[in-house]
């Protein structure tokens, strides 16, 4: 059995987002992301198919996808309300990153699979982005699900979607904790 790592569990039992509204600037620079993105790429991965990939948002972009996000949602007849949702996060974001899945093809392993690694990968990116003392937060919203903004925006081919943005950036605040799921009501045991 390996030794028990008493901390990294105590992290995992008190991790927190935080909200991407309340992040700042400094992102992390380039050197700080990479063991960041190194520990994410740690994810499980059946069949080592590696079905994602990371496109890192920097400021400077995000400007660009407020705009095509505005456009966007004007064409496809988004209300006020979602024109300004799609827009804000690359408005107010400082960094972030865009894990995209990439479907391979596999005799071995189903599409599904390859999802769950994906969704894998976005939670050990927050999580890794969270234990370097950063503030970190997975959103996605309608662009993220337009094949068009996806195109135009990050050059996503057909097979590929993005499975979270993942902002990282300095907190100015923490959160206050949030309601957690009845154990009681979600576990069951199988004895036999």
């Amino acid at each position: 059995m390996p030794p028990r790592n008493d901390a990294a569990l105590e992290f995992l039992l008190t991790r927190r987002s935080r909200p991407a509204k309340t992040l700042t600037a400094p992102g992390p620079s380039r050197a700080e992301l990479l063991p960041i993105l190194t520990a994410a790429a740690r994810s499980p991965d059946h069949g080592k198919l590696e079905p994602w990939r990371f496109i890192v948002l920097e400021q400077g972009a995000m400007a660009r996808l407020a705009d095509l996000a505005e456009k966007r949602g004007r064409e496809l007849g988004k209300s006020d309300e979602d024109l300004v949702k799609g827009r804000s996060q690359f408005d107010q974001g400082i960094l972030a990153v865009a894990v995209i899945e990439v479907r391979r093809q596999s005799d071995k392993i189903p599409a599904l699979e390859q999802t769950y690694s994906t969704g894998a990968v976005c939670l050990a990116l927050l999580n890794a982005a969270l234990a370097a003392g950063w503030g970190a937060n997975w959103l996605t919203g309608w662009p993220s699900h337009d094949p068009a903004f996806c195109a135009e925006g990050l050059g996503l081919a057909e097979h590929e979607r993005v499975a979270g943005l993942i902002h990282i950036a300095t907190e100015t605040s923490a959160p206050p904790d949030r309601p957690r799921p009845d154990l009681d009501a979600i576990t069951s045991w199988v004895s036999e």
